[in-house]
């Protein structure tokens, strides 16, 4: 008869860990990343933690009943949405235990918001881009793309770098891109804002820049979800209300007229007036010396002129859509656009005059014009500070 005793004493042996692993192969510690350990993150990974932040949601039965999209606020210092999107698109959720367990809900309430706005509608948008996705050659890019208008977008690495880096000098915009560098995730709005800047809005730099600094930031990037959003955000597929141009200075305001998210993630401006905090360049000089922060050279000037540039690029969309109005009409204008339902209320509700309105309004200069004569038109024209 075998003995087999002699394994338990193995079982009693351990190495170790650092003996197999070199220091050129070990994990990287928060201090090797430049990161402090006391810093805090509204998102730690793993299931146990996606299952309790769901399970914490569910509780709220009134809330999710009632939930809708567009009355959730992009610059809240914590997630006004449910922030589970990181865990569905690592799989660490799962959606269909998500959708059964709200249709629970909605079967109890008397009365629930429905799609595109409710939490269901918010995965139905999922599956639809995974949808056309699954069908669309070459979907995430403009080249080879069916569904995509070809735009002659401009190549400018400093510009898409200032960006990136949250230089803009429109605090908004630099506070929504500090905040996705350091914490992974930004409110859907947020996204919207900043997608419209770097695409049609100011800068004219294409959409596929952007979905690659998404893609490599966010902490629930997702394939077709990123890329589909880019293409609407930017008018290249999907989206009609082109005219509807986010103000990098006034939407903001709305939702936080302290300014108290730009505070948070750029404190390098935290000491201006409320007044100011969004248009600091405005601000007298013995202003600027009594917040520490001299526009020019403790934070930047605005990039461009948003409403000479957003001018321009509304023409140049213009164009394109006339030139290219097969591909721009893949769907309806008529039908409303639920995906930008979320918007049209601060275009209605805005009262300071907005000429983004009506496209035909003091652009008739640029009407018989083509792509490359608007180019080089003298609204081109932007110095950049």
């Amino acid at each position: 008869m075998i003995n087999f005793n002699f394994l338990f004493d193995f079982r009693k042996c351990t190495t170790p860990a650092d003996a197999f692993v070199t220091e050129e192969h070990r994990v990287p510690l928060p201090e090797d990343l430049d990161v402090p350990r006391s810093k805090s993150t509204n998102w730690i990974g793993g299931e146990s933690q996606g299952l309790r932040r769901l399970e914490q949601h569910l509780e709220k039965q009134g809330w999710v009943s009632q939930f809708k999209k567009p009355q959730t606020i992009p610059n809240s210092l914590l997630p006004s949405t449910t922030g589970l999107s990181p865990y569905f698109s690592v799989g660490c959720l799962s959606v269909r235990v998500f959708f059964q367990k709200l249709s629970t809900i909605y079967a109890q309430a008397k009365n629930h918001s429905l799609p595109p706005v409710s939490l269901q509608g918010q995965l139905l948008w999922r599956e639809f881009f995974y949808t056309v996705a699954s069908y669309t050659p070459n979907f995430t890019k403009m080249a080879g793309n069916p569904i995509c208008l070809q735009i002659d977008w401009y190549k400018d690495e400093d510009k898409l770098n200032k960006w990136t880096k949250a230089q803009t000098g429109f605090p908004w915009i630099d506070a929504i891109m500090t905040q996705l560098r350091e914490e992974g995730w930004i409110h859907h709005l947020a996204r919207h804002a900043v997608a419209c800047f770097l695409t049609r809005g100011d800068l004219w730099i294409s959409w596929e820049e952007g979905m690659k600094v998404f893609e490599e930031l966010l902490l629930d990037a997702d394939y077709s979800i990123n890329a589909g959003n880019w293409m609407w955000l930017s008018a290249s597929a999907f989206f009609h209300h082109y005219t509807r141009i986010f103000c990098p200075v006034r939407f903001g305001k709305r939702t936080d007229p302290d300014g108290n998210y730009i505070r948070k993630y750029l404190p390098v401006l935290k000491d201006f007036p409320a007044k100011y905090i969004y248009d600091p360049w405005t601000a007298p000089e013995d202003i600027q010396k009594q917040a520490k922060c001299i526009i020019g050279q403790d934070y930047p000037f605005p990039m461009v002129d948003h409403k000479v540039v957003s001018e321009h690029n509304l023409q140049l969309m213009k164009l394109v859509r006339e030139q290219q109005h097969k591909t721009a009409d893949l769907t309806q204008d008529a039908a409303d656009d639920p995906m930008e339902m979320d918007i049209k209320e601060y275009f209605r509700k805005d009262k300071e005059p907005n000429s983004m309105e009506n496209p035909n309004k003091k652009r008739r200069c640029a009407e018989d014009m083509n792509v490359e004569q608007v180019k080089t038109h003298e609204l081109c024209k932007v110095k950049v500070c």
